[in-house]
């Protein structure tokens, strides 16, 4: 990999973080989680993907299957109304992330486009918005471009669904966050979208700080395994996203695959709870953590 790659610093940063044993009134462990009113059998969720025909036919539609049937919440990226609506029939509870379109009115068409489908949230994908020379982003030949705190409150007021921004990499937009009135984040740098990024956990404890639970905080980018879901929520995540490490699941062998790749990162986070006595997910705390 290149110097300055975001994702082996990510990797390195997850793998620098090592976490104490505490065995004395431990108990079997509750990895279910309350989000947005719905109830799931564990923290771990899909990351907002896309395009995931090249994995499976109706690639998206079978990973909404794969997160229904292990009872996790599911994110859907850049994608057409039918294939959000097919997402939603499966009965997945599931949060539908915009990207951030030059054109606003594409924008609300489609947060009303995912009410209408019933999605449990909506939210705006910000860091999509420039390439690496600075300009407007084109992404499958939409023009994307940054959108102001004014604009995301605007966003936030045009529906009565929790409205989360994806793509918070500092404090200074999480507080920016508060201010438009947004009940959710999601920390993370677009599986390196630039080079040399801060790796979300390195930064987690710091927002969490200044959210101070005024909304939830998610995570994504490099989350491989339980004890890596294990370290977002002690630094400070409510729950965990795991995208790429679906997708070879997924052509494997679809919904199936997708679930037991789900429950065996659920598994290794239940049995990292259990060896660290935090009886349910709030038990899981930061001082657990050590810094190698």
């Amino acid at each position: 990999m290149k110097i300055g790659d975001s994702n082996r610093i990510t990797r390195e940063y997850f793998d620098s973080l090592l976490l104490e044993m505490r065995h004395i009134d431990a108990v079997v462990p509750d990895t279910s989680i309350e989000l947005y009113g719905e109830r799931f059998l564990t923290p771990v969720m899909t990351a907002a993907l896309s395009h995931l025909n090249n994995c499976h036919p109706d690639g998206m539609v079978e990973l909404a299957r794969g997160a229904k049937a292990a009872n996790a919440l599911m994110w859907a990226g850049m994608g057409d109304e039918d294939e959000l609506e097919g997402i939603t029939k499966t009965g997945a509870k599931t949060i539908k992330i915009i990207k951030p379109y030059i054109d606003n009115d594409v924008i609300f068409r489609k947060i009303k486009h995912a009410e209408e489908c019933g999605c449990i949230a909506v939210g705006i994908d910000t860091d999509h918005a420039y390439n690496w020379r600075g300009e407007n982003d084109i992404v499958l030949g939409f023009e994307m471009t940054g959108k102001s705190l004014d604009e995301i409150k605007q966003f936030v007021k045009s529906t009565k669904l929790p409205f989360i921004i994806k793509g918070v990499l500092s404090t200074v937009d999480a507080i920016k966050c508060i201010d438009a009135d947004v009940q959710g984040i999601v920390v993370s740098h677009h599986h390196g979208i630039m080079d040399f990024a801060v790796p979300p956990l390195m930064v987690l404890p710091e927002i969490a700080d200044v959210v101070k639970g005024k909304m939830k905080i998610f995570v994504d980018c490099g989350v491989e395994n339980g004890f890596d879901v294990f370290k977002a929520i002690a630094l400070g995540a409510d729950a965990v996203s795991v995208g790429r490490a679906l997708m070879g699941p997924l052509s494997e062998n679809g919904a199936e695959s997708v679930k037991a790749k789900i429950e065996d990162i659920t598994t290794t986070l239940a049995g990292t709870m259990a060896r660290t006595a935090c009886a349910d997910l709030s038990k899981i705390e930061k001082s657990i953590v050590r810094i190698l």
